[in-house]
């Protein structure tokens, strides 16, 4: 009997090679995704995000703050990949070449809350509300988009003036809700979605409709981004259907007004 053995050609172990692997699942390398947004996403998208890293394997690093630092530092180059911020002002980022793209994600209006130990004031009407802002001490509102709103809104209601020495604008990512919890003021004005899991204050409600302000918060996809096809998923888990319910939950509705 012939004992010498026959050598297989390489391209036929390469085959064998190559068909064991093929019944094996494949290998998805996991990206860091560099997140700066609103706080008027963060309870929300606290729950959301590490659903996201559980069902693609990507990290996610997300640092909150105010619309004004985080345009700032989209401006300055820093390495990050999706900013959440007002609808219009990623439309500005991608207006200067800053952004690629922009997702609508959603849609918060402005809610009223007090201190805790205070009575909860009557809101229901613009005449009620000038009432509660002429009789409190102490007014808190945020330095984003709902400081703008409420300023004008003062104005329309013809208290700016009585209530000037009154108001306390607060520094850029500084919560209202903290801010009235630790004692430094009576009645705040914010995100609804801000004030709905701060301690030691009561939400009253939103405001009238008739003197209401929705923001439609976007993402903004940064054109330097180091890892642009697994933010790109993440958008599309944000903007999906599972994410209206967390939405909702928090006090925002999914999409923009």
């Amino acid at each position: 009997m012939d004992r010498r053995r026959t050598r297989c050609p390489w391209w036929y172990v390469v085959g064998v090679v190559a068909a064991l692997l093929a019944g094996f699942p494949r290998v998805v390398v996991a990206d860091e995704i560099r997140i700066l947004a609103s706080n008027a996403v963060r309870e929300a998208y606290s729950e959301l995000l590490p659903a996201f890293e559980k069902e693609t394997g990507h990290h996610v690093s997300v640092e909150w703050g105010g619309t004004v630092d985080i345009l700032r530092r989209a401006g300055a180059g820093e390495n990050i990949d999706v900013v959440v911020v007002p609808a219009g002002r990623v439309d500005s980022l991608i207006t200067r070449g800053i952004a690629v793209k922009r997702t609508d994600l959603a849609a918060s209006a402005i809610g009223v809350a007090v201190r805790v130990d205070r009575p909860r004031p009557n809101i229901a009407t613009a005449e009620a509300l000038s009432r509660a802002l002429r009789d409190c001490r102490t007014i808190v509102i945020s330095s984003g988009p709902s400081s703008e709103h409420m300023r004008a809104l003062f104005e329309r209601l013809g208290v700016a003036g009585e209530i000037e020495g009154k108001i306390l604008q607060l520094a850029p990512g500084l919560s209202v809700g903290e801010a009235l919890a630790e004692g430094h003021g009576d009645i705040g004005f914010t995100q609804i979605s801000e004030l709905l899991a701060i301690k030691g204050i009561s939400y009253v409600g939103p405001l009238p409709a008739e003197i209401q302000s929705v923001t439609a918060f976007s993402a903004g996809l940064l054109k330097p981004s180091a890892s642009p096809e697994p933010a790109r998923a993440l958008l599309i888990f944000l903007s999906g259907p599972n994410a209206a319910v967390v939405l909702k939950k928090h006090g925002l509705e999914p999409g923009s007004p």
